[in-house]
């Protein structure tokens, strides 16, 4: 049976904290619909009514692209072990880049990382438990490092070259919002 929350309750909260991955599910008014996973201990709860996650560099920036022109996003969590349950929040998103002025304040929350982009910020407007009986049980062998050593070996002008190649407009041609800069010679 579904419950739905105003608020995260501590329930949810402990519940969130022992999964593994989160889904993020972001659209603008017109064009594509976006769904992606995400890991490596990256989101935190911040109080009842507000969440937010560590978005590392990825191939696209889609989720900045439909928070910038829309703001809604809905996160899911999925438990594949033996407690059948998802929880979802919904609410209204907000990119926060390192040049913005609370970014000090949010990225202290977070494990430093190499391939760090930006940080979701999310007020929570409700959120919801449901059953999670036909999700399969699955184990959790390891973490997967691949995207930790991918920036590492590239390091920061590499992956800023890479935002502005990849990262300033979504699939759909949507600003998403990260700063244009003149490309810097290489030495």
């Amino acid at each position: 049976m579904s419950k739905f929350f105003d608020h995260i309750t501590p329930e949810l909260t402990e519940f969130i904290r022992a999964q593994p991955v989160f889904f993020v599910a972001t659209a603008a008014p017109e064009g594509r619909i976006n769904l992606s996973p995400k890991g490596m201990d990256t989101f935190r709860v911040l109080d009842e009514k507000r969440v937010a996650y560590l978005d590392l560099t990825g191939s696209g920036n889609e989720t900045a692209a439909h928070l910038l022109h829309d703001g809604r996003i809905t996160i899911m969590f999925c438990s594949f072990d033996t407690n059948a349950e998802i929880a979802r929040i919904y609410g209204r998103g907000f990119v926060i880049h390192p040049s913005d002025e609370r970014w000090r304040e949010l990225i202290a929350n977070f494990p430093n990382l190499p391939g760090v982009r930006q940080v979701m910020e999310i007020r929570v407007e409700s959120a919801m438990t449901s059953c999670g009986y036909a999700v399969p049980r699955m184990r959790e062998t390891t973490a997967r490092d691949t995207l930790e050593k991918y920036w590492t070996k590239k390091g920061e002008q590499e992956k800023e070259d890479y935002w502005q190649k990849h990262n300033l407009r979504s699939i759909d041609g949507l600003q998403t919002g990260m700063p244009e800069t003149t490309p810097r010679p290489r030495r």
